[in-house]
């Protein structure tokens, strides 16, 4: 069967953003008395705040969850979203995959404001079916909400002819609760271990790397 839609995931896979978030985070917790370790909070990331604020303070009550979130989005916005970067060739990748006439939905945890801000810095609107972000859903990754979402954005393609590109666990566990395989990156510093685990399909090193590969890459659910 054909490759009718691609749902990707934009964090980590076509930004080089993961790091950023990890400093706002840390910053935001910092600001209401908790000290976390990097380290601990990049293994969250990936989640939305629904999830990422629960497994790091899994006693927190609702008020601090919701200080902790609105700090870290105005600390990342105001002081690390500009100097966020694409991965390189990750535009091209999204233009090659529409000029086969492939849909294409850019499905993340992301809050609005930041997905219209790196759709803008990619260049891609006029290739996207749709997007979708935490304000679209009740909740955000590890649960299946947003590649739920995703598909309706691309209806009446099935699932069994859509592909995920993600780099964290919390993609592909999320897309497998849809039925949706993934193509897993490196960039986002998952270990090839957990990204196995979780049920990748396949593992590249970035998304320039699966460019490189396209023709392959489109015949995984096949093989």
């Amino acid at each position: 069967m054909s490759i009718d839609a691609f749902f990707f995931d934009i964090d980590g896979t076509l930004v080089d953003s993961n790091g950023f978030h990890v400093l706002a985070w840390q910053e935001a917790f910092a600001q209401s008395g908790h000290e976390l370790s990097s380290a601990n909070i990049r293994k969250q990331i990936g989640k939305g705040a629904d999830k990422l604020i629960p497994a790091l303070l899994p006693n927190s009550d609702p008020d601090l969850r919701k200080a902790i979130d609105n700090a870290h989005g105005k600390i990342f916005r105001s002081r690390y979203m500009g100097q966020v970067k694409p991965f390189r060739r990750a535009a091209e990748l999204i233009h090659a995959l529409h000029r086969r006439g492939i849909g294409i939905v850019l499905a993340s945890s992301a809050k609005q404001e930041e997905m219209e801000h790196y759709v803008q810095l990619l260049g891609i609107a006029p290739f996207l079916s749709g997007t979708v972000t935490s304000r679209d859903v009740d909740q955000s990754k590890p649960a299946g909400d947003i590649f739920a979402v995703a598909l309706q954005r691309v209806e009446p393609v099935l699932a069994r002819a859509t592909m995920a590109v993600g780099d964290t666990p919390y993609d592909i566990e999320s897309a497998m609760k849809n039925g949706i395989e993934t193509v897993a990156v490196r960039s986002g510093a998952f270990t090839d271990a957990e990204l196995k685990e979780s049920g990748a399909l396949a593992i590249y090193d970035n998304v320039a790397a699966i460019l490189g590969d396209v023709e392959h890459v489109l015949t995984l659910r096949n093989q």
